[in-house]
């Protein structure tokens, strides 16, 4: 991956005490760009240090004064990592396979955050999940190896193993936060055994405080609360075997890690989970789910609902680091939009435009959100927007090639958030020089000549627009099954095939089509007693239904003088108009050769008025 051109750093006046003052959106005066193409950058989680690592070396840096604290000089890494309390920082480089005789390649190292030098190291072959977990303490490090955890003593890594635990099949761990620290281990199904997630205390491994055993799960992704006394987990398997989703299926599970309860979320809409949030009071917890557009819904650690959002295009969910507040987006493949609710009083306060957002972050006070769009998910309009939680944006800086962007860490209980709602400060500079003129309405989806200036039909509405929900078997072909020679019923059931445009074939009552049938049977059976058939009348031809109207339609049409035409056409735009205006009174955005239309209405009626004086 190409680095990024420049680092950026940006200090808030909050963090100095002062919560009520804008913050400053200047680069840092002693800030030094590193030298080299950088390929990662990475603070500290109590926001001490900042380190960078370019091709040659890890440059590590005090974050208040940009004074360089030490450099690794070691060529190839990849990814950092600090423990939680920025002692000691993990690297990782990509694994390369050792010849034949000689040891194995040690690609991921610990090393000192301050001397620099490297205290221990391991194996580690996949990038994903690579780092050691770290109790938030720092007594205790753990790593899954084959079918076994090791706990280490990050202040003695020369003991090497100090504890460890033997679970057959285990693929990954996450270790809780809070005082008493516990180890979630999850074992993928395997041979008709189902998966499971067991919860050890790191104070006595080989105790188990609680268990989950499912089915469905290939891969999973495990968030603790706050205070490490409840876990969430996604389970998520590569294919939907019902055939209902591309994407795989996916169940969402809740415990206790004291092991007095566990369940299964029930969610009452059909999809898969876009994702999942604690809020940082430890006492619920947010989901948006199911086919887009998708609904999003508050629980508590019981799982009852506190709050239902309605169905909305999101799959995006992040409190602010107080939980006064939260962010339900859309992004990816969605528009981008972004709505910030008052979970205090379940209002929302705005929403906001922030397209092409590939990375979305709230800052430590809790009163801005960072939007950026990132390369090489986009490599164009890269760059950053700060947005205040009012929806006002705040600074804009675009950069040609952005590869990574976030907030410097800071305790979020420096910055209380239990008042009423405060009004934006005012935007910096680059909001003016970037945002003088207003965006052009978004044209909405694209629909044919024939249907512009009519109301959408219910059936092609979105849920969240008045249309029906998302039924899966809508728009599904049922093809015949392949391989054993039998049809689903679905398909047997379709009868007659029928041509698209075509007028549908005329229903018989059952009783006259059974004696038509024996009729031809008779028939067929003395022709073929005969040799010959007797002559039948000839048959009256008679023009289909819809045909008829047709040509009655086209010879009234014909009747109709010049002026009689004129006014039917002058007419029928008036009826178009009278549409535009019903679906404009409704809020619908309307494009532009609509609103020309609405523009005419004044001469039509002119028009019109002319011809009825004649």
């Amino acid at each position: 991956m190409a680095a990024p051109t420049t680092q950026y750093a940006y200090r808030s006046l909050k963090a100095l005490g002062l919560v009520s003052a804008a913050p400053s959106y200047a680069p840092v005066a002693s800030f030094q760009k590193p030298d080299g193409a950088v390929k990662v950058y990475r603070y500290s989680p109590d926001g001490r240090y900042f380190a960078s690592a370019t091709s040659t070396s890890v440059v590590i840096l005090d974050a208040d004064t940009a004074a360089v604290v030490s450099e690794i000089q070691y060529k190839g890494v990849i990814d950092l990592a600090f423990s939680p309390q920025g002692t000691q920082v993990q690297t990782w480089e990509r694994h390369v396979k050792p010849a034949d005789g000689e040891p194995p390649h040690l690609n991921l190292k610990v090393w000192d955050t301050v001397s620099a030098t490297q205290i221990t190291a391991f194996t580690q072959k996949a990038q994903d999940g690579w780092q050691l977990q770290y109790t938030e303490d720092e007594t205790k490090a753990v790593r899954v190896v084959t079918n076994e955890l090791h706990v280490y003593n990050p202040a003695d890594w020369s003991k090497n193993v100090v504890d460890k635990l033997r679970s057959e099949g285990v693929t990954s761990c996450s270790v809780s936060p809070g005082r008493n620290p516990a180890v979630a281990l999850f074992v993928a199904e395997k041979k008709g055994a189902p998966a499971s997630v067991k919860i050890h205390s790191l104070t006595s491994l080989s105790s188990m405080s609680g268990s989950k055993t499912f089915y469905k799960a290939d891969k999973i992704q495990m968030k603790w609360n706050k205070s490490g006394t409840n876990l969430l987990f996604l389970t998520q398997t590569e294919v939907d075997k019902t055939g209902k989703s591309y994407y795989g299926e996916s169940n969402l599970y809740l415990m206790a890690a004291a092991g007095q309860f566990d369940c299964r979320v029930t969610l009452d809409k059909e999809g898969g989970i876009h994702d999942f949030a604690w809020s940082p009071n430890d006492r619920e917890f947010s989901v948006t789910y199911g086919y887009m557009p998708a609904k999003t819904v508050i629980f508590d650690v019981r799982v009852h609902i506190i709050n239902d959002f309605g169905t909305h295009p999101r799959n995006f969910l992040a409190y602010n680091p107080q939980g006064r507040l939260l962010c339900i987006a859309g992004f990816g493949n969605l528009a981008g939009q972004v709505d910030i609710w008052d979970r205090k009083t379940l209002k929302k306060v705005c929403t906001i435009d922030a397209p092409n957002t590939s990375h979305c972050e709230w800052s430590p006070d809790g009163r801005y959100l960072l939007c950026a769009t990132l390369s090489p998910r986009l490599r164009v309009d890269n760059g950053m927007r700060i947005f205040h939680y009012t929806g006002a944006l705040m600074h804009v800086e675009s950069i040609e090639e952005l590869y990574q962007a976030s907030w410097r860490p800071q305790n979020a209980e420096l910055f209380p958030f239990g008042g009423p709602l405060e009004p934006a400060p005012s935007a910096g500079i680059s909001v003016a020089a970037v945002a003088p003129a207003k965006p052009a309405a978004a044209g909405g989806a694209y629909r044919p000549p024939h249907a512009r200036g009519t109301l959408t039909p219910t059936l092609f509405k979105r849920e969240d627009e008045g249309g029906a929900a998302y039924n899966p078997a809508n728009g599904s072909n049922n093809f015949p099954a392949q391989g054993n020679g039998r049809t689903s019923p679905s398909f047997q059931s379709r009868g007659r095939r029928t041509i698209p445009g075509a007028a549908p074939p005329v229903e018989e009552d059952a009783t006259a089509a059974a004696t038509s049938r024996r009729g031809k049977k008779k028939e067929n059976q003395k022709k073929n007693a005969s040799g010959a058939s007797t002559p039948l009348a000839a048959p009256v031809a008679v023009a289909p239904a819809p045909v008829a109207a047709a040509a009655k339609l086209e010879a009234e049409a014909a009747a109709l003088s010049s002026d009689d035409k004129k006014r039917r056409a002058l007419m029928k735009k008036l009826t178009a108009i009278d549409q535009l205006k019903a679906k404009k009174a409704a809020g619908e955005k309307l494009e532009l050769t609509q609103h020309k239309k609405l523009d005419s209405e004044a001469e039509i009626r002119k028009e019109l008025a002319a011809l009825d004086v004649k």
